[in-house]
Protein backbone atom coordinates (compact mmCIF):
# COMPACT_ATOMS: atom_id res chain seq x y z
CA UNK A 1 0.00 0.00 0.00
CA UNK A 2 2.86 2.34 0.86
CA UNK A 3 4.66 1.54 -2.39
CA UNK A 4 1.57 2.28 -4.48
CA UNK A 5 1.00 5.56 -2.61
CA UNK A 6 4.66 6.59 -3.10
CA UNK A 7 4.56 5.81 -6.83
CA UNK A 8 1.26 7.62 -7.20
CA UNK A 9 2.63 10.66 -5.35
CA UNK A 10 5.72 10.66 -7.58
CA UNK A 11 3.50 10.43 -10.67
CA UNK A 12 1.36 13.37 -9.51
CA UNK A 13 4.44 15.53 -8.78
CA UNK A 14 5.87 14.76 -12.24
CA UNK A 15 2.55 15.65 -13.88
CA UNK A 16 2.34 18.91 -11.91
CA UNK A 17 5.91 19.75 -12.95
CA UNK A 18 5.09 19.10 -16.62
CA UNK A 19 1.93 21.21 -16.27
CA UNK A 20 3.96 24.02 -14.74
CA UNK A 21 6.52 23.88 -17.55
CA UNK A 22 3.74 23.92 -20.17
CA UNK A 23 2.17 26.98 -18.52
CA UNK A 24 5.52 28.82 -18.47
CA UNK A 25 6.12 28.11 -22.15
CA UNK A 26 2.64 29.25 -23.18
CA UNK A 27 2.90 32.37 -21.02
CA UNK A 28 6.25 33.30 -22.61
CA UNK A 29 4.67 33.07 -26.07
CA UNK A 30 1.58 34.97 -24.89
CA UNK A 31 3.75 37.77 -23.46
CA UNK A 32 5.72 38.06 -26.68
CA UNK A 33 2.52 38.35 -28.71
CA UNK A 34 1.12 40.89 -26.24
CA UNK A 35 4.27 43.05 -26.54
CA UNK A 36 4.13 42.79 -30.36
CA UNK A 37 0.46 43.94 -30.39
CA UNK A 38 -0.83 40.54 -31.50
CA UNK A 39 -3.63 40.94 -29.00
CA UNK A 40 -5.99 38.26 -30.31
CA UNK A 41 -3.28 35.58 -30.14
CA UNK A 42 -2.18 36.75 -26.67
CA UNK A 43 -5.78 36.73 -25.40
CA UNK A 44 -6.37 33.16 -26.59
CA UNK A 45 -3.11 31.98 -25.01
CA UNK A 46 -3.94 33.58 -21.66
CA UNK A 47 -7.32 31.83 -21.78
CA UNK A 48 -5.59 28.54 -22.57
CA UNK A 49 -3.33 28.94 -19.53
CA UNK A 50 -6.32 29.63 -17.29
CA UNK A 51 -7.93 26.38 -18.44
CA UNK A 52 -4.80 24.57 -17.23
CA UNK A 53 -4.38 26.71 -14.10
CA UNK A 54 -7.39 28.93 -13.24
CA UNK A 55 -5.31 30.82 -10.63
CA UNK A 56 -2.35 31.73 -12.83
CA UNK A 57 -1.91 35.31 -11.62
CA UNK A 58 -0.02 36.79 -14.58
CA UNK A 59 -2.53 35.44 -17.11
CA UNK A 60 -5.47 36.73 -15.08
CA UNK A 61 -3.90 40.18 -14.81
CA UNK A 62 -2.79 40.57 -18.44
CA UNK A 63 -6.01 39.14 -19.84
CA UNK A 64 -7.75 41.78 -17.72
CA UNK A 65 -5.51 44.44 -19.31
CA UNK A 66 -6.49 43.30 -22.82
CA UNK A 67 -10.19 43.22 -21.96
CA UNK A 68 -9.97 46.69 -20.42
CA UNK A 69 -8.36 48.00 -23.61
CA UNK A 70 -11.12 46.38 -25.72
CA UNK A 71 -13.85 47.93 -23.49
CA UNK A 72 -15.04 44.60 -22.03
CA UNK A 73 -15.30 46.28 -18.66
CA UNK A 74 -17.46 43.76 -16.79
CA UNK A 75 -15.16 40.84 -17.54
CA UNK A 76 -12.04 42.96 -16.90
CA UNK A 77 -13.46 43.91 -13.50
CA UNK A 78 -13.94 40.25 -12.57
CA UNK A 79 -10.36 39.41 -13.56
CA UNK A 80 -8.76 42.31 -11.65
CA UNK A 81 -10.85 41.46 -8.57
CA UNK A 82 -9.65 37.87 -8.82
CA UNK A 83 -6.04 39.03 -9.26
CA UNK A 84 -6.40 41.10 -6.06
CA UNK A 85 -7.74 38.07 -4.21
CA UNK A 86 -4.60 36.14 -5.22
CA UNK A 87 -2.13 39.01 -4.64
CA UNK A 88 -3.79 41.72 -2.49
CA UNK A 89 -0.67 43.90 -2.42
CA UNK A 90 -0.15 44.17 -6.18
CA UNK A 91 -0.71 47.90 -6.80
CA UNK A 92 -1.23 47.72 -10.63
CA UNK A 93 -4.23 45.40 -10.14
CA UNK A 94 -5.88 47.99 -7.87
CA UNK A 95 -4.98 50.76 -10.33
CA UNK A 96 -6.46 48.89 -13.29
CA UNK A 97 -9.59 48.02 -11.31
CA UNK A 98 -9.91 51.76 -10.66
CA UNK A 99 -9.73 52.38 -14.41
CA UNK A 100 -12.56 49.89 -14.97
CA UNK A 101 -14.73 51.54 -12.31
CA UNK A 102 -13.96 54.92 -13.89
CA UNK A 103 -15.14 53.70 -17.30
CA UNK A 104 -18.32 52.33 -15.71
CA UNK A 105 -18.99 55.69 -14.04
CA UNK A 106 -18.57 54.24 -10.53
CA UNK A 107 -16.30 57.07 -9.42
CA UNK A 108 -16.35 56.41 -5.67
CA UNK A 109 -15.17 52.83 -6.25
CA UNK A 110 -12.53 54.11 -8.69
CA UNK A 111 -11.24 56.54 -6.06
CA UNK A 112 -11.08 53.75 -3.47
CA UNK A 113 -9.11 51.51 -5.86
CA UNK A 114 -6.59 54.23 -6.76
CA UNK A 115 -6.14 55.14 -3.11
CA UNK A 116 -5.43 51.49 -2.29
CA UNK A 117 -2.83 51.33 -5.08
CA UNK A 118 -1.17 54.46 -3.62
CA UNK A 119 -1.32 53.02 -0.09
CA UNK A 120 0.57 49.95 -1.34
CA UNK A 121 2.98 51.96 -3.52
CA UNK A 122 3.14 55.61 -2.46
CA UNK A 123 5.05 56.84 -5.53
CA UNK A 124 2.84 55.08 -8.08
CA UNK A 125 2.62 57.72 -10.82
CA UNK A 126 -0.28 56.19 -12.78
CA UNK A 127 -2.48 55.90 -9.70
CA UNK A 128 -1.93 59.56 -8.70
CA UNK A 129 -2.59 60.69 -12.28
CA UNK A 130 -5.72 58.52 -12.67
CA UNK A 131 -7.04 59.64 -9.29
CA UNK A 132 -6.61 63.24 -10.43
CA UNK A 133 -8.54 62.45 -13.62
CA UNK A 134 -11.49 61.13 -11.59
CA UNK A 135 -11.55 64.19 -9.34
CA UNK A 136 -11.33 66.35 -12.48
CA UNK A 137 -14.41 64.60 -13.93
CA UNK A 138 -16.21 65.06 -10.60
CA UNK A 139 -15.32 68.79 -10.61
CA UNK A 140 -13.47 68.42 -7.32
CA UNK A 141 -10.83 70.82 -8.56
CA UNK A 142 -8.56 71.16 -5.54
CA UNK A 143 -8.34 67.40 -5.04
CA UNK A 144 -7.49 67.02 -8.75
CA UNK A 145 -4.78 69.69 -8.45
CA UNK A 146 -3.27 67.93 -5.41
CA UNK A 147 -3.13 64.60 -7.28
CA UNK A 148 -1.59 66.10 -10.42
CA UNK A 149 0.99 68.04 -8.40
CA UNK A 150 1.95 64.84 -6.56
CA UNK A 151 2.33 63.06 -9.91
CA UNK A 152 4.62 65.87 -11.12
CA UNK A 153 6.71 65.50 -7.95
CA UNK A 154 7.18 61.84 -8.87
CA UNK A 155 7.92 62.54 -12.54
CA UNK A 156 8.47 66.20 -13.39
CA UNK A 157 8.43 65.65 -17.17
CA UNK A 158 5.07 63.82 -17.34
CA UNK A 159 3.47 65.94 -20.07
CA UNK A 160 -0.10 64.62 -19.77
CA UNK A 161 -0.18 65.56 -16.09
CA UNK A 162 0.94 69.12 -16.87
CA UNK A 163 -1.74 69.30 -19.59
CA UNK A 164 -4.53 68.09 -17.31
CA UNK A 165 -3.38 70.40 -14.54
CA UNK A 166 -3.70 73.21 -17.09
CA UNK A 167 -7.30 72.16 -17.83
CA UNK A 168 -8.22 72.31 -14.14
CA UNK A 169 -6.66 75.77 -13.74
CA UNK A 170 -8.49 76.91 -16.87
CA UNK A 171 -11.82 75.68 -15.49
CA UNK A 172 -11.11 77.66 -12.31
CA UNK A 173 -10.32 80.79 -14.34
CA UNK A 174 -6.67 80.80 -13.21
CA UNK A 175 -5.44 81.43 -16.74
CA UNK A 176 -1.80 82.31 -16.02
CA UNK A 177 -1.33 79.03 -14.15
CA UNK A 178 -3.13 77.19 -16.94
CA UNK A 179 -0.84 78.73 -19.59
CA UNK A 180 2.23 77.81 -17.54
CA UNK A 181 1.04 74.19 -17.24
CA UNK A 182 0.27 73.89 -20.96
CA UNK A 183 3.70 75.34 -21.78
CA UNK A 184 5.34 72.68 -19.59
CA UNK A 185 3.37 70.00 -21.47
CA UNK A 186 4.63 71.44 -24.79
CA UNK A 187 8.18 71.54 -23.42
CA UNK A 188 8.19 67.84 -22.52
CA UNK A 189 6.20 66.63 -25.57
CA UNK A 190 6.96 69.13 -28.35
CA UNK A 191 5.38 66.94 -31.04
CA UNK A 192 2.11 66.27 -29.24
CA UNK A 193 -0.27 68.65 -31.00
CA UNK A 194 -2.96 68.34 -28.31
CA UNK A 195 -0.81 70.44 -25.98
CA UNK A 196 -0.56 73.25 -28.56
CA UNK A 197 -4.32 73.07 -29.09
CA UNK A 198 -5.13 73.66 -25.42
CA UNK A 199 -2.43 76.33 -25.10
CA UNK A 200 -3.84 78.19 -28.13
CA UNK A 201 -7.19 78.50 -26.30
CA UNK A 202 -5.52 80.96 -23.93
CA UNK A 203 -2.55 82.18 -25.96
CA UNK A 204 -3.61 82.75 -29.56
CA UNK A 205 -0.25 84.28 -30.49
CA UNK A 206 1.36 80.80 -30.60
CA UNK A 207 -0.50 80.28 -33.92
CA UNK A 208 2.37 81.59 -36.03
CA UNK A 209 3.68 80.35 -39.40
CA UNK A 210 6.47 78.20 -37.91
CA UNK A 211 3.96 76.20 -35.86
CA UNK A 212 1.70 75.85 -38.91
CA UNK A 213 4.57 74.35 -40.92
CA UNK A 214 5.37 72.03 -38.01
CA UNK A 215 1.72 70.86 -37.84
CA UNK A 216 1.68 69.97 -41.55
CA UNK A 217 5.02 68.18 -41.21
CA UNK A 218 3.80 66.11 -38.22
CA UNK A 219 0.39 65.07 -39.59
CA UNK A 220 1.86 64.00 -42.96
CA UNK A 221 4.18 61.46 -41.35
CA UNK A 222 3.31 57.82 -41.88
CA UNK A 223 3.61 57.04 -38.18
CA UNK A 224 1.44 59.94 -36.99
CA UNK A 225 -1.28 58.83 -34.57
CA UNK A 226 -4.93 59.49 -35.36
CA UNK A 227 -5.15 61.64 -32.24
CA UNK A 228 -2.25 63.82 -33.38
CA UNK A 229 -3.78 64.19 -36.86
CA UNK A 230 -7.07 65.17 -35.20
CA UNK A 231 -5.51 67.93 -33.08
CA UNK A 232 -3.41 69.04 -36.04
CA UNK A 233 -6.60 69.67 -38.02
CA UNK A 234 -8.27 71.41 -35.08
CA UNK A 235 -5.27 73.77 -34.93
CA UNK A 236 -5.30 74.35 -38.69
CA UNK A 237 -9.00 75.26 -38.47
CA UNK A 238 -8.01 78.12 -36.15
CA UNK A 239 -5.53 79.44 -38.70
CA UNK A 240 -8.29 79.43 -41.35
CA UNK A 241 -10.71 81.16 -38.96
CA UNK A 242 -8.16 83.97 -38.45
CA UNK A 243 -7.81 84.26 -42.23
CA UNK A 244 -11.64 84.21 -42.62
CA UNK A 245 -11.43 81.14 -44.86
CA UNK A 246 -14.57 79.64 -43.33
CA UNK A 247 -15.01 76.76 -45.78
CA UNK A 248 -11.45 75.56 -45.12
CA UNK A 249 -12.01 76.03 -41.40
CA UNK A 250 -15.13 73.84 -41.58
CA UNK A 251 -13.34 71.12 -43.57
CA UNK A 252 -10.48 70.99 -41.06
CA UNK A 253 -13.00 70.71 -38.22
CA UNK A 254 -14.78 67.79 -39.89
CA UNK A 255 -11.45 66.09 -40.59
CA UNK A 256 -10.29 66.64 -37.01
CA UNK A 257 -13.45 65.14 -35.55
CA UNK A 258 -13.23 62.17 -37.92
CA UNK A 259 -9.71 61.31 -36.78
CA UNK A 260 -10.53 61.94 -33.12
CA UNK A 261 -13.48 59.54 -33.35
CA UNK A 262 -11.26 56.95 -35.05
CA UNK A 263 -8.63 57.32 -32.30
CA UNK A 264 -11.23 56.05 -29.80
CA UNK A 265 -13.48 54.14 -32.17
CA UNK A 266 -14.11 51.02 -30.05
CA UNK A 267 -15.26 53.00 -27.04
CA UNK A 268 -17.10 55.65 -29.06
CA UNK A 269 -19.06 53.20 -31.23
CA UNK A 270 -20.52 51.63 -28.09
CA UNK A 271 -21.43 55.05 -26.68
CA UNK A 272 -23.00 56.25 -29.94
CA UNK A 273 -25.15 53.12 -30.08
CA UNK A 274 -26.32 53.76 -26.51
CA UNK A 275 -27.20 57.44 -26.97
CA UNK A 276 -28.65 57.28 -30.49
CA UNK A 277 -30.23 53.82 -30.64
CA UNK A 278 -30.74 52.26 -27.20
CA UNK A 279 -31.81 55.12 -24.91
CA UNK A 280 -34.26 56.86 -27.32
CA UNK A 281 -36.12 53.55 -27.76
CA UNK A 282 -36.80 52.92 -24.06
CA UNK A 283 -40.56 53.44 -24.08
CA UNK A 284 -40.70 53.67 -20.29
CA UNK A 285 -38.82 56.96 -20.37
CA UNK A 286 -41.79 58.46 -22.18
CA UNK A 287 -44.59 56.45 -20.54
CA UNK A 288 -43.30 56.05 -17.00
CA UNK A 289 -45.81 58.46 -15.43
CA UNK A 290 -48.71 56.62 -17.00
CA UNK A 291 -47.67 53.29 -15.50
CA UNK A 292 -46.40 54.10 -11.99
CA UNK A 293 -48.63 56.69 -10.36
CA UNK A 294 -48.73 54.86 -7.01
CA UNK A 295 -45.21 55.81 -5.88
CA UNK A 296 -45.19 57.48 -2.46
CA UNK A 297 -44.62 61.23 -2.73
CA UNK A 298 -42.52 61.33 0.44
CA UNK A 299 -39.78 63.66 -0.79
CA UNK A 300 -41.75 66.87 -1.13
CA UNK A 301 -39.04 68.84 0.66
CA UNK A 302 -36.52 68.21 -2.11
CA UNK A 303 -36.60 70.97 -4.76
CA UNK A 304 -33.86 70.35 -7.35
CA UNK A 305 -33.36 72.54 -10.40
CA UNK A 306 -32.50 70.46 -13.47
CA UNK A 307 -30.89 72.38 -16.33
CA UNK A 308 -31.23 70.53 -19.63
CA UNK A 309 -30.48 71.08 -23.30
CA UNK A 310 -27.74 70.22 -25.78
CA UNK A 311 -24.05 71.14 -25.41
CA UNK A 312 -23.12 74.79 -26.06
CA UNK A 313 -26.68 75.99 -25.36
CA UNK A 314 -25.75 78.52 -22.66
CA UNK A 315 -26.48 76.24 -19.70
CA UNK A 316 -23.40 77.31 -17.73
CA UNK A 317 -24.47 80.95 -17.86
CA UNK A 318 -28.01 80.01 -16.81
CA UNK A 319 -26.67 78.04 -13.83
CA UNK A 320 -24.45 80.96 -12.77
CA UNK A 321 -27.46 83.30 -12.88
CA UNK A 322 -29.48 80.88 -10.71
CA UNK A 323 -26.80 80.59 -8.00
CA UNK A 324 -25.88 84.30 -8.03
CA UNK A 325 -28.74 85.34 -5.72
CA UNK A 326 -28.67 85.80 -1.97
CA UNK A 327 -29.99 82.29 -1.33
CA UNK A 328 -27.34 79.56 -1.07
CA UNK A 329 -27.84 76.86 -3.72
CA UNK A 330 -25.35 73.95 -4.01
CA UNK A 331 -24.09 73.46 -7.55
CA UNK A 332 -24.34 69.96 -8.98
CA UNK A 333 -22.70 70.66 -12.36
CA UNK A 334 -22.88 67.49 -14.49
CA UNK A 335 -23.66 64.84 -11.85
CA UNK A 336 -24.78 62.16 -14.39
CA UNK A 337 -26.58 60.46 -11.44
CA UNK A 338 -29.81 59.70 -13.29
CA UNK A 339 -27.97 58.43 -16.35
CA UNK A 340 -25.80 56.15 -14.19
CA UNK A 341 -28.77 54.43 -12.54
CA UNK A 342 -30.83 54.23 -15.74
CA UNK A 343 -27.87 52.69 -17.58
CA UNK A 344 -27.51 50.10 -14.81
CA UNK A 345 -31.17 49.13 -15.19
CA UNK A 346 -30.82 48.85 -18.97
CA UNK A 347 -27.65 46.71 -18.70
CA UNK A 348 -29.38 44.43 -16.19
CA UNK A 349 -32.40 44.27 -18.54
CA UNK A 350 -34.73 45.51 -15.81
CA UNK A 351 -37.79 47.66 -16.26
CA UNK A 352 -37.38 51.18 -14.89
CA UNK A 353 -40.72 50.93 -13.11
CA UNK A 354 -39.70 47.72 -11.33
CA UNK A 355 -39.14 48.50 -7.65
CA UNK A 356 -39.47 52.22 -8.37
CA UNK A 357 -39.45 53.21 -4.69
CA UNK A 358 -36.08 51.53 -4.12
CA UNK A 359 -34.84 53.18 -7.33
CA UNK A 360 -35.98 56.52 -5.95
CA UNK A 361 -34.17 55.94 -2.63
CA UNK A 362 -30.88 55.06 -4.38
CA UNK A 363 -30.95 58.20 -6.52
CA UNK A 364 -31.77 60.48 -3.57
CA UNK A 365 -29.03 58.86 -1.49
CA UNK A 366 -26.54 59.53 -4.29
CA UNK A 367 -27.45 63.22 -4.34
CA UNK A 368 -27.04 63.28 -0.55
CA UNK A 369 -23.57 61.69 -0.82
CA UNK A 370 -22.56 64.50 -3.17
CA UNK A 371 -23.64 67.01 -0.54
CA UNK A 372 -26.40 68.48 -2.69
CA UNK A 373 -29.44 67.75 -0.52
CA UNK A 374 -29.02 70.06 2.48
CA UNK A 375 -31.40 71.62 4.97
CA UNK A 376 -29.36 74.87 4.91
CA UNK A 377 -30.29 75.37 1.24
CA UNK A 378 -33.96 74.38 1.74
CA UNK A 379 -33.18 71.13 -0.11
CA UNK A 380 -32.60 73.03 -3.35
CA UNK A 381 -29.67 72.31 -5.68
CA UNK A 382 -28.79 72.41 -9.37
CA UNK A 383 -27.99 69.51 -11.68
CA UNK A 384 -26.63 70.58 -15.08
CA UNK A 385 -26.47 67.12 -16.66
CA UNK A 386 -27.80 68.28 -20.03
CA UNK A 387 -28.83 64.79 -21.15
CA UNK A 388 -31.42 64.66 -18.33
CA UNK A 389 -33.95 65.66 -21.02
CA UNK A 390 -34.20 61.89 -21.56
CA UNK A 391 -35.43 61.48 -17.98
CA UNK A 392 -38.02 64.25 -17.49
CA UNK A 393 -40.81 61.75 -16.78
CA UNK A 394 -38.50 59.99 -14.30
CA UNK A 395 -37.64 63.32 -12.63
CA UNK A 396 -41.36 64.01 -12.16
CA UNK A 397 -41.73 60.68 -10.35
CA UNK A 398 -38.68 60.97 -8.10
CA UNK A 399 -38.76 64.73 -7.45
CA UNK A 400 -42.39 65.91 -7.76
CA UNK A 401 -41.38 69.49 -6.85
CA UNK A 402 -38.43 69.74 -9.21
CA UNK A 403 -37.97 72.59 -11.65
CA UNK A 404 -36.70 71.77 -15.15
CA UNK A 405 -35.11 74.56 -17.18
CA UNK A 406 -34.71 73.85 -20.88
CA UNK A 407 -31.96 76.03 -22.39
CA UNK A 408 -32.79 76.91 -25.99
CA UNK A 409 -30.35 78.17 -28.58
CA UNK A 410 -30.48 78.37 -32.37
CA UNK A 411 -29.75 74.84 -33.68
CA UNK A 412 -27.15 75.98 -36.24
CA UNK A 413 -25.30 77.98 -33.58
CA UNK A 414 -25.24 74.93 -31.31
CA UNK A 415 -23.98 72.65 -34.09
CA UNK A 416 -21.18 75.01 -35.10
CA UNK A 417 -20.16 75.53 -31.47
CA UNK A 418 -20.08 71.76 -30.88
CA UNK A 419 -17.84 71.33 -33.94
CA UNK A 420 -15.52 74.19 -32.93
CA UNK A 421 -15.10 72.89 -29.38
CA UNK A 422 -13.67 69.40 -29.13
CA UNK A 423 -15.98 67.86 -26.51
CA UNK A 424 -13.65 64.92 -25.96
CA UNK A 425 -15.89 62.74 -23.80
CA UNK A 426 -19.07 62.93 -25.88
CA UNK A 427 -18.86 60.30 -28.61
CA UNK A 428 -21.74 61.61 -30.74
CA UNK A 429 -20.20 65.12 -31.09
CA UNK A 430 -17.48 63.97 -33.51
CA UNK A 431 -19.66 63.21 -36.51
CA UNK A 432 -22.08 65.60 -38.22
CA UNK A 433 -24.70 62.90 -38.86
CA UNK A 434 -24.54 61.83 -35.20
CA UNK A 435 -24.97 65.47 -34.09
CA UNK A 436 -28.07 65.86 -36.31
CA UNK A 437 -29.55 62.63 -34.95
CA UNK A 438 -28.91 63.60 -31.32
CA UNK A 439 -30.50 67.02 -31.79
CA UNK A 440 -33.51 65.43 -33.49
CA UNK A 441 -33.92 63.09 -30.50
CA UNK A 442 -33.66 66.06 -28.13
CA UNK A 443 -36.34 68.06 -29.98
CA UNK A 444 -38.61 64.99 -30.16
CA UNK A 445 -38.26 64.28 -26.41
CA UNK A 446 -38.92 67.93 -25.49
CA UNK A 447 -41.96 68.09 -27.77
CA UNK A 448 -43.31 64.88 -26.22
Amino acid sequence: MNIIYTNQKKYIIEKMHQKDLTTKKIFTIASQNHQNNNFKVAKNLYKKILKINPNHFESIFYLGVLLLESNNFDRAKQLFQKAIQIQPNYAPAHNNLGMVFGELGEFEKAISSYQMAIKIQSNYLAAHYNLGMVFQKMREHQKAINCFQKAIQIKSNHADTHNNLGMVFQELGEFEKAISSYQMAVKYEPENLAHYYYLSDLKEEILHSNLKNKIYEIIKRRNSTKKNIAYGNFLLSRYELKAKNYKKEFNHLLKGHHYYFESRSKQFKTQVKYWLNVLPNIKELVNLNKSSRNIKKNNNKINPIFIIGVPRCGSTLVEKVIISGAKYIPVGEETEILNFFVKQKIQQKQLLKSDIENFQKKIIEKYKQKGLIQETSDYTFTDKSLDNFFYISLIKEIFPYAKVINCKRDALSCIMSILKNNLTGLAWTHNLEHIFRYLNIYYRMIEN
